[in-house]
């Protein structure tokens, strides 16, 4: 029966084949013929229809782009109203230049020109900062000033406008640059009142200039030989044209006064109107924070290009398929069937278990492919096998390290020692008393079979462990917890704790003179949860704590049995959480020692 069932497989298979070939005709050669006609009717309008909404898309990104790009700017220029130095130096050279000296005069420029270029090298594409303060205009260190132009800025338009926002900044459109010249290259500017802080005093004015290279960098990988941009301000004005790079506003696709008017009346919108002689889409929006409109235009005829190429296409498509059917059925059995035959057996002999089938073949093409995919698919699913044998090995060591390093015949031997002395001092009650945390512990200590608890039954275990030491060493230890609200709920490795505690206490406060405090804080941001176990003990070297760090790192099998514990909580994070979590310690000698846990926080 064994030896007949693979021929049952293979009449089936050719069965299918057959079945391949007349659903072909059915559902491809004649749905093409018929769709073809229909989707040629209907293609025009939906083509236009996916324009419009890639084209409000593409829109909306550019105007946050450009909005981020001034904001980054306006926040640059915030830096005058914060900076006390820079607002000093304005206040004595404005308003006290009498009373100062030469000198000092020129250590207040200095701190002014200073700062200016500062902010210089903070803003990308900026043609020049300034700042215009009493009778006097400020430029960075490396300003050539023979481009300024002498005369009275302080009747000039856009001075008046500036100090009429009293503090607020003011966006001028495409420009050439105020009291600059042999400067022709056009600039946007942003200007705002540098104001004394706590009061509505003016110091002074900065301007800030910048290139319009950056407007073409949002702009330019959505510009195509189809697609075309304007930026105009809210009066009207260009401030970027992608037709030439030029501020000509004649030369701007021959927007007309109607267009820019239709455009001006609503904040978003999109309609048909001629470009060049040419009927067009146009398609604008107003930018939320500079008020700047983005237009976007493209002819008709190449909007709807595609829709006359996708109906031939479908209609080529449709007749080459009706020849490719018979060729395909030809093909179809020696090309396709038979390997698939071929490769069924040997994943079936691999689904039994046996791994040395042959799955090599000479084909160069997607089998040939496929075979060798699939080699290597066996031979990594066998090594997985391999690797999952020798993790889940790994799993019962680590279990048995944990419940190693946290009951060990150290703390075995103490807590017995202070019951006996107990027993001595102070007679039955506290004997009583220890035995039964003692118990609690060791009935925590059975339920090794949970990967996972949530924090609040972890930090039962801790609290009755601290009682334990605290009994053990009475008032040298301080034991606190802060944790945020709702931590206490997350999932934590089992027995993850207490092996940093029993470090904190036997490594740090055990060898501190004096008492000492133990924290356990806990602190939920966004999908994380990081736990932090935190002594003022003795702490630990520079050269030991990069030791320690160093053999955290390394695999299970190289650590010694001195960090068993703290090494033991991390292999099992990494390997129940994944990589991305862990331990990380910090410590200082002398001032104590914090171990973090990173876990996920998600509920």
């Amino acid at each position: 029966m064994k030896l007949r069932k693979p021929n049952v497989k293979f009449t089936r298979m050719r069965h299918v084949n057959h079945q391949i070939f007349l659903l072909m005709i059915l559902t491809v050669t004649l749905p093409l013929l018929i769709m073809s006609g229909i989707i040629y009717m209907f293609s025009f309008k939906a083509v236009k229809t996916e324009y419009q909404t890639s084209s409000n898309l593409i829109l909306n990104n550019l105007s946050f782009n450009i909005d981020q790009y001034l904001q980054s700017i306006e926040k640059g220029t915030l830096n005058a109203q914060l900076d006390a130095q820079l607002q000093n130096a304005l206040e004595n050279y404005t308003y006290h230049q009498e009373e100062n000296s030469q000198d000092m005069q020129f250590q207040y420029r200095s701190v002014i020109e200073t700062f200016i270029s500062s902010i210089e090298m903070t803003i990308k594409n900026v043609d020049s900062i300034r700042i215009y303060a009493g009778n006097r205009v400020f430029y960075s260190a490396d300003f050539n000033r023979a481009d300024y132009t002498s005369g009275d800025f302080t009747k000039e338009p856009w001075y008046i406008q500036t100090l009429q926002h009293n503090g607020g900044v003011v966006l001028f459109g495409t420009h050439p640059p105020f009291h600059r010249k042999n400067v022709h290259e056009p600039v946007i500017s942003i200007a705002r009142v540098i104001n004394k802080v706590g009061s509505k005093q003016q110091l002074g004015v900065m301007l800030v200039d910048i290139r319009l290279d950056s407007l073409r960098e949002i702009l330019k990988l959505s510009e195509t030989s189809m697609r075309n941009f304007v930026i105009i301000d809210s009066d009207g004005g260009i401030v970027y044209s992608s037709a030439n790079n030029q501020m000509d506003p004649s030369s701007v696709y021959k927007l007309d006064t109607g267009i820019i008017e239709t455009v001006l009346k609503e904040r978003t919108g999109s309609f048909y109107a001629p470009i060049s002689g040419k009927k067009s889409y146009i398609h604008f929006l107003t930018s939320p924070y500079s008020d700047w409109k983005v237009i976007q235009s493209i002819e008709e005829k190449e909007m709807t290009k595609p829709a006359g190429l996708l109906g031939n296409l479908i209609l080529g498509l449709a007749l080459a398929s009706l020849g490719t059917a018979v060729l395909f059925m030809i093909l179809l059995y020696n090309r396709v069937t038979k390997p698939i035959i071929k490769l069924t057996r040997q994943v079936k002999l691999v689904g039994m278990g046996r791994f040395d089938v042959n799955l090599s073949s000479r084909r160069q093409d997607e089998f040939g492919v496929l075979y060798q995919g699939i080699h290597k698919m066996v031979e990594e699913l066998q090594n997985y096998i391999e690797r999952s044998s020798m993790a889940k090995a790994q799993q019962k060591i680590a279990q048995y390290g944990a419940l190693k390093s946290q009951i060990n015949p150290h703390f075995l031997a103490n807590a017995l020692e202070t019951i006996q002395m107990k027993a001595v001092i102070n007679g039955q009650r506290d004997i009583s008393e220890m035995v039964g945390i003692l118990g609690k512990l060791f009935r925590i200590h059975i339920q090794t079979g949970k990967e996972t608890v949530t924090l609040r039954e972890e930090l039962d275990h801790i609290r009755l462990y601290v009682t334990v030491q605290q009994m053990r060493f009475g008032d040298k230890i301080r034991y606190v917890e802060n944790l945020d609200p709702g931590s206490e709920s997350a999932e934590v490795m089992h027995f993850s704790l207490q092996p940093l505690v029993e470090n904190a206490i036997v490594h740090g406060l055990e060898r501190k003179s004096g008492p000492g405090l133990l924290e356990i804080g806990a602190t939920l941001s966004g999908q994380e949860l990081v736990i932090t176990v935190r002594d003022d003990g003795a702490g630990m070297s520079a050269d030991e704590l990069e030791k320690l760090r160093e053999r955290l790192k390394l695999p299970s099998d190289t650590l010694d049995q001195r960090h068993i514990g703290i090494k033991n909580v991390h292999d099992r994070i990494h390997f129940y959480f994944g990589e991305a979590y862990g331990l990380t310690v910090d410590s200082t000698h002398g001032e104590g020692t914090a171990v973090s846990i990173r876990l996920p926080g998600g509920q």
